[in-house]
């Protein structure tokens, strides 16, 4: 197993191309004046300006955003004093870590120096390049003084995160472990195996929030860390070193300790160390990768005992990047001159009392499906909780501005925010022209799938947007047990309504109705009390035409075919459109994209086409968006005589004579419509500017073929399918339908509630 670990490993690290990182221009370079801009004679302009004032570094190049991690490869995770060149892959995966979790760009520098005053000198002399550093990997006692003159003589950010990632991260743990037992860290004693960086910068920010010093025992590979101890102490240990009193080993003095605290080394905690602490015992064992005692060993001997440790395979690990990256985040955005203690403080708060938050999908997706509350196996977040970069980096932000390390305050912290979510979610940006006008009017959103996990995570965070009023088809007391179990924090009635699928009056309406639009197609009232019974989609277009309702959304469970036949039965298609159709919008790293008909018809004409064509426009209109509308073929204007290409023809024409200031052109090839410069080439009078944003495909198949292939090689955000045509305001989900995708669609029937009302 460990072979193919290795293996595994390895390729990973050589193939496609080896490493982790690569640098990409965030400029276009297509042409000679992209260079002259770029390069010479260009560059000279923003070398001048800063020349001038240094500040406008932040405005005119990437040095707000860069940080330096910098190792010597002295103490490399659990590898040791293996130099700087080995040590290289952990500070790309650093690096990797930072871009992933909060947008930073990072370059690795691996240092072959082992003198601490050299090592000073070489990176102080980087600062003009970045706008923090982060040192990794450093050993001890040198690692505390090349960050504290660092520190003195810079004016960015200098974190070390051996030290101190791992001491937010161990503090966090330690004031929720200690809410969950009911005891004051004033109160408490804590004993520690290893006096390295990360166990010394642990116990100085827990003595900063209230831990007393006295109640804090040491023990470094030589036992017990006592005063006059015949050894030489660097300082760092000397703060912790007691009065004599005899104890020489871990054993002598872990009893009745509230408190283990382990950054030393694999098994130096044993199950009868454990039985003789004090009541809820809170453990962190740190070592890795084999912790100084396994959860497991320790729950045996000690059921009440919350464990934690720095593995992704049990739960509570103190992982640094649940920390760093948004640390960096919130300092960066602010130009901050340090990472100070109110910085480091407001971390340690934000991550506590992120835990204590209700969940969300993406934390249950982490714990591999299994739903987590606040409890002894969830005192930290997960390092994947996407809510770590909107909660973290704003604290951090506001202390360093409070604490008056920052020289380019945030202003307008709405705007921040909104920028930080985007991050987390990509889509918010393309939403939020939807999300406003959703907020003005909220309308009730009837959701068919009531008792669904995602549904109820959704629900959470429609009411915390307050983009509409959830009403929930299911039976009250499973999506209570739900809530429950979910840890989320909505009431029924307060937050949202549920209609009970075991109620009586509300089945006998239901089948009622269906059975009333239905009995001269050959449906009996037996058949209709059938089809309603566990059928979501029907109570759902049932309840939604009753008017218990403003719009609906069904589909997370069936197919999608059967849940629009039903609407079609019961809500039904409005009288001047000749057929429904669907259209997708895709978040691309580039541009937004619209594709239209994606799950509807098969192959419409092109009186129908026209229509779905002036049908998403429409909606592409309520995402903010101008639609430019490209007629996609194997044509490109009039190259074929197919029939399928004579279609498109005629589509353009028809939608011209319906709606003559719709921007359209066609019938083309899809990359004649997202390039303009091949556009130009083939029409150059092509009323399309840039690249066209609603395709319309000659059929279903290519739609559908067309949203499968993005999906698949750009991983875009999808929103949709959006329904259209309908009498009410109605979508089907797919079966694959995210919470997000849940929250995005609630919306966009909501803003077309409130137009059709």
């Amino acid at each position: 197993m460990m072979s193919d670990l290795r293996q595994a490993a390895l390729d990973f690290h050589e193939f496609p191309v080896p490493g982790k990182i690569e640098v990409t221009p965030t400029k276009s370079l297509a042409t000679q004046r992209d260079l002259a801009l770029a390069y010479s004679p260009g560059v000279a302009e923003p070398c001048l300006d800063i020349e001038k004032n240094p500040a406008d570094a932040y405005r005119y190049t990437a040095k707000g955003n860069l940080v330096a991690v910098i190792s010597n490869g002295s103490a490399v995770l659990g590898l040791g004093n293996i130099g700087a060149l080995a040590g290289k892959p952990v500070m790309e995966g650093k690096g990797v870590l930072f871009k992933k979790f909060a947008g930073v760009d990072v370059f690795d520098i691996e240092i072959d120096e082992k003198d601490p005053d050299k090592l000073v000198e070489i990176i102080a002399s980087l600062e003009p390049t970045f706008g923090g550093i982060n040192l990794e990997d450093i050993k001890a006692p040198e690692c505390f003084y090349i960050e504290q003159k660092l520190r003195e003589r810079m004016h960015i950010p200098v974190f070390h995160d051996d030290q101190h990632g791992t001491a937010i991260i161990s503090s966090a743990a330690v004031i929720n472990g200690l809410r969950i037992v009911g005891k004051k860290i004033e109160d408490v004693r804590l004993v520690a195996s290893g006096a390295g960086a990360a166990s010394i910068a642990c116990l100085n920010l827990l003595v900063a929030l209230g831990m007393k010093r006295e109640n804090i025992v040491v023990c470094d590979s030589k036992g017990v860390i006592y005063k006059n101890r015949d050894d030489r102490m660097d300082d760092t240990k000397k703060l912790y070193a007691i009065d004599d009193n005899g104890t020489r080993s871990l054993g002598d003095v872990i009893e009745n300790a509230d408190i283990f605290l382990g950054c030393s080394a694999k098994g130096v905690l044993t199950a009868e160390m454990v039985r003789s602490m004090a009541a809820s015992p809170l453990i962190l064992a740190l070592a890795n990768p084999d912790p100084e005692i396994t959860p497991p060993e320790a729950k045996a001997v000690r059921p009440d005992a919350i464990v934690c440790t720095g593995r992704s395979d049990y739960p509570n690990q103190v992982n640094n990047v649940l920390c760093f990256p948004f640390i960096f985040r919130g300092a960066l955005d602010v130009s901050a001159t340090t990472i100070n203690e109110e910085m480091k403080m407001a971390a340690v708060h934000a991550i506590a009392d992120l835990a204590l938050a209700e969940q969300n999908e993406v934390v249950t997706s982490a714990y591999g499906g299994n739903e987590v509350s606040f409890g002894p196996d969830y005192i930290i977040p997960k390092p994947f909780d996407p809510r770590l970069i909107v909660r973290i980096a704003p604290a951090v932000a506001k202390a360093a501005m409070d604490s008056g390390v920052a020289t380019r305050p945030i202003t307008d912290w709405d705007a921040y925010l909104e920028k930080l979510s985007q991050f987390v979610y990509k889509t918010n940006l393309f939403m939020k022209p939807v999300f406003d006008q959703a907020k003005k009017d909220k309308k009730r959103v009837l959701l068919a799938d009531g008792e669904e996990t995602r549904i109820l995570h959704a629900v959470q965070e429609i009411t915390s947007l307050g983009i509409a009023y959830p009403v929930l088809v299911g039976r009250h007391e499973v999506i209570e047990q739900q809530i429950k179990k979910l840890g989320l924090k909505i009431e029924a009635g307060k937050d949202f309504d549920v209609l009970s699928t075991t109620d009586p009056v509300i089945f006998e309406k239901c089948w009622g109705l269906y059975h009333n639009k239905m009995k001269r197609n050959g449906v009996t009232a037996a058949m209709a009390k059938r089809r309603m019974i566990n059928n979501s989609a029907a109570i759902g277009s049932a309840l939604l035409e009753l008017g218990y309702a403003d719009a609906m959304l069904c589909g997370l469970v069936g197919t999608f075919s059967s849940s629009l036949s039903l609407l079609t039965e019961i809500i039904g298609v409005k009288e001047d459109v000749k057929v429904p159709a669907t259209v997708n919008g895709l978040v691309l790293s580039d541009r937004n994209l619209f594709l239209a008909d994606t799950f509807v018809n098969t192959d419409p004409s092109a009186e129908e086409l026209a229509e779905i064509t002036l049908m998403a426009a429409d909606q592409v209109r309520h995402f903010g968006i101008e639609p430019q509308v490209a007629l996609i073929s194997h044509s490109n204007y009039g190259t074929s005589a197919h029939p399928s290409a004579v279609k498109m023809r005629q589509v353009l024409q028809l939608v011209k004579e319906l709606d003559p200031s719709l921007i359209i052109d066609g019938e083309m090839h899809c990359d004649v419509a997202l390039t303009e410069s091949l556009r130009n080439e083939i029409m150059p009078d092509s009323p399309l500017k840039g690249a066209a944003n609603l395709l319309i495909m000659p059929n279903m198949e290519s739609a559908r073929i067309s949203l499968n292939l993005l999906q698949g090689t750009h991983t875009p955000i999808t929103i949709g399918p959006i329904l259209m045509g309908m009498k009410k305001p109605a979508h089907v989900l797919t079966s694959k339908s995210s919470v997000r995708r849940i929250i995005n669609m609630v919306a966009v029937a909501a803003v077309k509630a409130q137009q059709e009302k």
